[in-house]
């Protein structure tokens, strides 16, 4: 094995980074949507993580816990959010977009924060109880719902959806293909559920990362992403293993954190989509 490298990267970069690819969560835990193209928002990519399930005390529900979330795909379908098995497709929920507007409200609980949800009914919640064979409630966040993001990594305190934390995540393709050239097995990136990918520049470039650019859309990246169980769950399957946790650990280890990925925040402004192609500057 190569030796350790430091978290830190060199100060010279890379080749000229360009946005390679945009994904889309609608549902926090379930599969994932590539888009060509999408429109930003301060909590995150418009309808990223709006949705999540929930038990019957209204706790999150996440591949954590449940690493069968993730054999559920999503789709954006015209006017539906649709939501299929993905080894059987044909098996498919659909929910109308925007969401109804007399669902019911109750309180929901991502980590430490509360919040009011809207919540849906029987048809719905029995789709994905019999899938996970355990009783699950879908909730979605109402724009008038504000959870903030927290505030010791941020200047402002600025609104987030059901991600984890922070409504932004972008890691370098070099990052992966660095990790992948230590792992007998290489992963996909889809293991780390990123929003952005970008090519070009160093691996681990990210981390160093303060303000940057997409295109004309100003970021600010706040926080190393911390790294779980989640990354060692294959994306189509459900299954499990040691990798890359493990050869993580050899590497990317701050204190008891395992590094990989940059979070950030949007800064507003009238750029307010982004698409694949488009040029990536960072402050040096």
């Amino acid at each position: 094995m190569e030796p350790h490298r430091p978290l830190s990267v060199a100060s010279k970069l890379g080749r000229e980074c360009r946005l390679e690819a945009i994904y889309l969560y609608p549902i926090k835990s379930l599969g994932g949507i590539a888009l060509s193209e999408a429109k930003l928002e301060l909590r995150g990519l418009q309808y990223d993580r709006r949705w999540m399930l929930v038990d019957a005390n209204g706790q999150f529900v996440s591949q954590r816990e449940c690493p069968a979330l993730a054999q559920l795909g999503t789709d954006l379908r015209e006017d539906k959010l649709a939501v299929f098995e993905k080894q059987n497709p044909q098996t498919c929920l659909h929910l109308p977009l925007p969401p109804p507007k007399d669902l019911p409200q109750g309180t929901v609980q991502v980590w430490g924060d509360r919040c009011r949800a809207c919540l849906y009914g029987d048809d719905t919640n029995e789709w994905f109880s019999d899938f996970l064979k355990a009783r699950v409630r879908l909730a979605f966040m109402p724009d008038r719902t504000l959870r903030r993001v927290d505030s010791r990594y941020t200047p402002t305190q600025m609104p987030v959806s059901f991600a984890d934390g922070f409504p932004y995540l972008i890691v370098g393709q070099a990052s992966l293909d660095d990790l992948n050239s230590r792992l007998q097995q290489p992963i996909p990136m889809s293991r780390f559920r990123p929003n952005f990918v970008f090519s070009g520049g160093l691996p681990y470039e990210e981390d160093t990362w303060k303000h940057f650019t997409i295109g004309h859309a100003q970021f600010l990246a706040v926080k190393p992403c911390a790294r779980c169980v989640v990354i060692t769950t294959d994306q189509d399957t459900g299954t499990r293993s040691a990798e890359p946790l493990r050869t993580l650990a050899t590497y990317r280890q701050k204190g008891r954190r395992l590094l990989f990925g940059q979070n950030a925040i949007w800064l507003g402004g009238e750029s307010t989509v982004v698409h694949i192609g488009m040029s990536l500057t960072k402050e040096a």
